[in-house]
C-alpha cells in the first residue's frame, strides 16, 4: 500500500536571487519583463509579476556573485507549517526560525541535502494596487503593465544538484512533492527530476550539475501563457543586447514552450510561453525518459541546447574533481 500523500506544502511563494549588478538586474525584470517593484529596502528589491497575488515573488539582493538566495514555499495552513517543521527538524537540515521579511510572517529555514537555502511560511501579505493600477477584471490583482513584454506569474525554479535522487527524495519524503517526470540513465542514475505539489508539471526541478558542484541555481522561470510573447520579447532582447541562450522552442519534458536568457547579473532566466500540460490524476505514473528517448525530451522542436546549458549555473565554479 502506498503511503498517505502529504498535502502540507501548497505552492512556490517567492525566490531570492543574488546579483553583482543590481541596477542591470532590476532593469531587466522591471523594464523588459514588465515586473512591478513593491518595495526597495537596503540591498534588496522586492518585485512581482502582474498576476502574482502576493507582495512579491522575486527578491533581488546585491551580492559579490550571482546565485540563489533562497526558495520560499507556502504551506496549506498554519498547522501544516508546524507539521513540516517537525519533519524537517528530524532530518538535521533545519536552520531555525526567522521573524519574517517584507511581505511575509515567520518562516522556518532549511536546506536541501545539497545546501540550497529554502524556507517554509504561512503568513503572507497580499498586494494592494493603488487606484491607478486597479482593473475591472476582478480576478486579476492589477492592470497589465504598459512596459516591456510583461510576464504574468512566477512558475518554477530549477536547481543544479550533485545527486538528483538524494535531493528529489528529500523534497518528496519530507515535504510531499510528487515526481512528474525524470531522466534515468543507463547506469540507473537520475540526470534530472521534475516535481510538484500542484497540477503543474513542476514547481521545482533538479538537474545533475555538470561541474559536480553543490547548491547552485540553474534558472528561475516566469510564465507568459501566450506563445507569441516569446517572439515579442526575443525581439526586445536582441535589440538591447540581452544574450538569448536557447529558444524560442519546445521541450518534450513538460511540453512547454521556452526561451532561456542570461540577465545582466549573470543568472539564467527561463520564460514559459504556455503552461505545457497539467496533471490531475491522483495516481500519476511518472514519465521516464532514457538515453534513447532523451533527444525528444530535451528539444521537441527548435535549436539544440548549447553545451553550456548543462554546465553553467550560478555562482559559476570550476569543475570539481570526482572522488576516487
Amino acid at each position: 500500500m502506498k503511503p498517505e500523500p502529504i498535502f502540507d506544502v501548497h505552492q512556490l511563494a517567492h525566490v531570492e536571487i543574488y546579483t553583482p549588478n543590481p541596477e542591470g538586474t532590476l532593469w531587466f525584470f522591471r523594464d523588459l519583463l514588465g515586473m512591478e517593484v513593491t518595495k526597495q529596502e537596503g540591498q534588496s528589491v522586492y518585485m512581482r509579476a502582474y498576476e502574482d497575488w502576493y507582495h512579491h515573488t522575486l527578491k533581488i539582493t546585491e551580492a559579490p556573485k550571482p546565485g540563489l538566495g533562497h526558495v520560499a514555499w507556502r504551506t496549506s495552513s498554519p498547522q501544516a507549517l508546524e507539521r513540516r517543521v517537525k519533519a524537517l527538524e528530524a532530518t538535521g537540515l533545519g536552520k531555525g526560525w526567522i521573524d519574517g521579511d517584507l511581505g511575509h510572517g515567520p518562516a522556518y529555514r532549511f536546506t536541501t541535502p545539497d545546501g540550497h537555502p529554502m524556507e517554509l511560511l504561512w503568513e503572507v501579505e497580499y498586494y494592494e494596487p493603488p487606484e491607478d493600477k486597479k482593473t475591472p477584471l476582478l480576478n486579476r490583482p492589477q492592470k497589465r503593465p504598459l512596459r516591456g513584454v510583461p510576464v504574468r506569474r512566477l512558475d518554477h525554479v530549477n536547481l543544479l544538484a550533485s545527486d538528483v535522487t538524494v535531493n528529489k527524495n528529500f523534497m518528496m519524503e519530507h515535504l510531499g512533492f510528487r515526481l512528474r517526470e525524470h531522466i534515468v540513465m543507463k547506469d540507473g542514475t537520475e540526470a534530472g527530476a521534475w516535481i510538484s505539489v500542484s497540477p503543474l508539471v513542476h514547481e521545482i526541478a533538479f538537474m545533475r550539475d555538470g561541474k559536480r558542484a553543490k547548491g547552485r541555481l540553474h534558472h528561475i522561470c516566469y510564465w507568459y501563457g501566450y506563445p507569441h510573447d516569446l517572439n515579442n520579447i526575443a525581439d526586445v532582447f536582441r535589440e538591447v543586447g540581452i544574450k538569448i541562450e536557447a529558444g524560442p522552442g519546445k521541450h518534450g519534458i513538460s511540453q512547454a514552450m521556452f526561451m532561456y536568457v542570461l540577465e545582466p547579473g549573470g543568472n539564467r532566466v527561463e520564460l514559459f510561453g504556455d503552461p505545457g500540460y497539467l496533471i490531475f490524476d491522483p495516481d500519476w505514473k511518472p514519465i521516464k525518459w532514457t538515453e534513447e528517448t532523451l533527444e525528444a525530451g530535451i528539444i521537441w522542436y527548435g535549436s539544440p541546447l548549447p553545451a553550456e546549458f548543462f554546465l553553467y549555473g550560478t555562482p559559476d565554479v570550476e569543475e570539481q574533481v570526482a572522488a576516487d
